[in-house]
């Protein structure tokens, strides 16, 4: 067996940002061209009006105060809610692969790697803009990346699910370099006309660089010292849309088969559910919650990471403790505890352990655990 490292992080950005006032603005005004449009139904007693959004609302609900995303005008269309891209032709780049692209450039520098060297790609995110070919391997051209490549999905933990990936395949000798990106384009499958969830997502891709340790040459690199996952069953988020949708004859009034959530309870199980999670894995590495530097938690609600480092450390932890990227970037699905960790671990000391924890539908968690060199 080999000694594992992520030696490389890398981030794609998009060029726009929504903040919360200009979403509310957006949002405000679909909520009033509907209840007039519906004004008779609603005085009726047949049709619920419904309600305005706000900033308060939101800032108090997830501590979200914007999000980037790739197209900004569509998604604050009142009369449209969703961002609007352009079709591309079977023989260019996908929009996926692109920013993958971008990312995985960004990760293979700080990694000291080629492109060429790399001999497995996963592509893991939330949702894929299409079903074949592969994302993956499609993004393994681009690159002039040899060796496979394929995609995965596991919601908001696609990203430590397959680092866990890309940690057996280098341990084991099956490779020896392995790059993970994590394109979402979460703007694309958001419910932007659903007031409890409206505000929640936002575009990013990130890209890890997994390889043997004694072939790393990075200035920087985080042994893997062990990854555990584990799924339960739950329907509190789904996201319906598919291949099957237009076979159905489902209601065409009826909401977007979207991503939608029961945001209460899935705060109220998902929380004991992360944490005893985290502590269990740090407990079959002999080690407990206290020894931990830093935890790169999924980036979903504020409140959420705070409860779930409350329980393991038994108090209140900062931003020193449990880094937020949540403010700025929003919720990114599989990419936020990754760019956590690429954005807030440059300041720790050779020894220091870091746990990398994902949580989200499925239910679905994740957990890696890192000590820098």
């Amino acid at each position: 067996m080999h000694a594992v490292v992520i030696s490389g992080t890398g981030i794609y950005t998009p060029p726009h940002t929504i903040s919360n006032a200009e979403l509310v603005q957006a949002f405000n005004q679909y909520v009033d061209l509907q209840n007039a449009q519906h004004a008779e139904a609603i005085a009726a007693g047949t049709h619920e009006a419904l309600t305005h959004s706000s900033v308060e609302f939101i800032e108090k609900a997830s501590g979200i105060k914007q999000r980037y995303v790739i197209e900004k005008e569509g998604v604050l269309d009142p009369t449209r809610m969703y961002p609007r891209f352009a079709e591309r032709a079977d023989d260019q780049l996908s929009l996926m692969a692109e920013i993958a692209v971008v990312a995985a450039r960004d990760a293979l520098a700080a990694a000291g790697k080629q492109a060429s060297e790399v001999d497995a790609i996963f592509c893991a995110a939330a949702n894929m803009q299409r079903a074949y070919p592969a994302m993956a391997v499609e993004i393994q051209q681009a690159l002039g990346a040899g060796g496979y490549g394929f995609d995965m999905n596991v919601a908001c933990s696609s990203a430590t699910f397959a680092l866990e990936q890309a940690y057996n395949a280098v341990r084991s000798g099956a490779s020896k370099c392995v790059l993970v990106v994590n394109p979402e384009i979460t703007s694309a499958h958001l419910e932007w006309k659903d007031r409890d969830c409206h505000f929640i997502f936002g575009d990013v891709c990130t890209a890890i660089v997994v390889e043997r340790a004694d072939t790393a040459t990075a200035a920087e690199q985080w042994e893997v010292l062990g990854t555990k996952l584990a799924t339960q069953f739950s329907n509190n988020i789904r996201n319906n849309f598919g291949f099957m949708n237009r076979s159905e004859d489902s209601d065409p009034l009826a909401r977007d088969k979207t991503f939608r959530q029961e945001g209460r309870k899935v705060f109220k199980e998902v929380v004991p559910i992360a944490a005893a999670h985290i502590e269990g894995h740090l407990k079959a590495l002999d080690k407990a919650p206290t020894d931990v530097r830093r935890f790169w938690l999924h980036q979903a609600n504020l409140g959420m990471n705070q409860l779930v480092i409350k329980r393991l450390v038994g108090g209140e932890a900062g931003s020193d403790v449990a880094p937020l990227i949540l403010d700025e970037f929003a919720n990114t699905a599989s990419a936020g505890s990754i760019i956590a960790f690429h954005r807030h671990r440059a300041d720790l000391a050779p020894g220091d352990l870091g746990v990398i924890c994902s949580f989200g539908a499925g239910y679905s968690v994740g957990s890696v655990i890192v000590r820098k060199r």
